[in-house]
């Protein structure tokens, strides 16, 4: 395997910028893109890689990516609709560490001598599917990565949800990469949460005023969550303030308790918190305590879909501890940190621990269950940073 494979194969959700001046289902998109000035720039951003369209139905050409190479080290993947040899021996020499192969368009023998060409120029292969029979061939193929594409290139249309769904159902020692309808940092998280290893983000990126500031906000980790929410227009002022995370108490012990899993923005992922056992609430993740002596225990498991994806590490049941942070610092996995903190304190726990994801619900609230929206927007600004 390439440098491209590796550098997707980091510790946390990695991802690959693309440079695109339009596309077939949206049109123009940044018609005066620079590539080599994108490249350059998402490379700073923290791109693993960086795609480059080279077909004329993207507005791309071969000549992009040798103007994306001479600027930035960064690995790069020429993306277009390829079949020949020669095109791998031509985006090889114009700098190319990574092809893209779309198995909509290729047969099983066609798609196998391609990677195996590719293979003896030194360049890698991101094997794409739609559905789950090309999942199937992917795999049998051999591929590593393999891209899975939210959209259907014959209709355009998106389905997350299929995408995610293909994401689960991918071999663990192979790395995955979520394509398409990635627009917010929640998008990725779950893509990452389903198994992704990484994602490729492309109108996102070209549509936002500053790109490669679009790349880092959707990079930006911890996730940022609040929790105790019981009303609508409190989950509102929680998505406009720029949460990720909205967290639903369903345990009985509690003044925060809400009504039920409230519905939530598409730039959001709802999590319902329980205590000993979950019920069908439809939350996209769970927060789930064991109960000990009537009270919830100290930490939970993050799960979706009965998977174990993270630990939240918190403070006992209405108790201080100051070995919390000690404690969060040595778990390994994902670390939601809960438990005291405001957005007084955030940043030095977020110094302390590097967490996933960080939490809060009393330092946002003028009563319980009840927020403040001013502290709302002010613990998600200090979170971020």
């Amino acid at each position: 395997m390439g440098r491209f494979r590796d550098a997707l194969a980091q510790d946390g959700l990695t991802a690959i910028a693309e440079v695109k001046r339009r596309s077939p289902s949206a049109g123009e998109l940044r018609p005066d893109a620079d590539p080599a000035e994108l490249a350059a720039a998402f490379e700073r951003a923290g791109a693993a890689a960086v795609s480059i369209l080279v077909d004329k139905r993207f507005g791309g050409t071969p000549a992009d990516l040798a103007a994306a190479r001479a600027a930035s080290d960064v690995p790069l993947l020429a993306k277009g609709f390829f079949s020949e040899l020669a095109e791998l021996e031509q985006l090889r020499s114009l700098g190319a560490d990574a092809v893209l192969l779309l198995l909509r368009d290729l047969d099983d023998s066609q798609a196998g001598a391609l990677m195996a060409a590719a293979e003896e120029l030194g360049l890698d292969t991101l094997v794409e599917a739609h559905d789950a029979d090309e999942l199937r061939r992917a795999v049998e193929l051999g591929a590593d990565p393999i891209g899975i594409n939210a959209r259907d290139l014959a209709t355009f249309a998106i389905d997350r949800g299929a995408q995610l769904r293909l994401v689960e159902s991918a071999p663990r020692d192979r790395i995955v990469v979520a394509e398409s309808a990635i627009a917010a940092r929640a998008h990725g998280a779950e893509a990452e949460l389903a198994g992704a290893d990484a994602v490729l983000v492309g109108s996102a990126l070209m549509r936002a005023p500053d790109p490669a500031a679009k790349l880092a906000e959707l990079l930006a980790r911890p996730l940022v969550k609040v929790c105790g929410l019981t009303r609508e227009e409190d989950v509102a002022a929680a998505a406009e303030a720029g949460a990720d995370l909205a967290g639903f108490v369903l345990a009985q012990e509690t003044p925060r308790r809400a009504p039920a899993v409230l519905p939530v923005p598409d730039t959001m992922l709802s999590v319902a918190v329980h205590v000993g056992e979950v019920t069908d609430d439809g939350a996209d993740l769970v927060q789930l305590y064991a109960r000990e002596n009537g009270h919830r225990a100290r930490d939970a498991a993050l799960l979706r879909r009965d998977e174990r994806v993270g630990s939240v590490v918190d403070l006992p049941w209405e108790q201080e501890d100051p070995s919390h942070l000690e404690r969060a610092r040595a778990t390994e996995g994902r670390v939601m940190l809960a438990g005291g903190l405001g957005a007084d304190n955030v940043r030095e726990a977020i110094s302390a621990v590097n967490p996933w994801a960080v939490d809060s619900a009393r330092s946002t609230e003028s009563a319980p269950g009840i927020k403040d929206h001013d502290a709302v927007r002010r613990w998600v600004e200090a979170a971020r940073g």
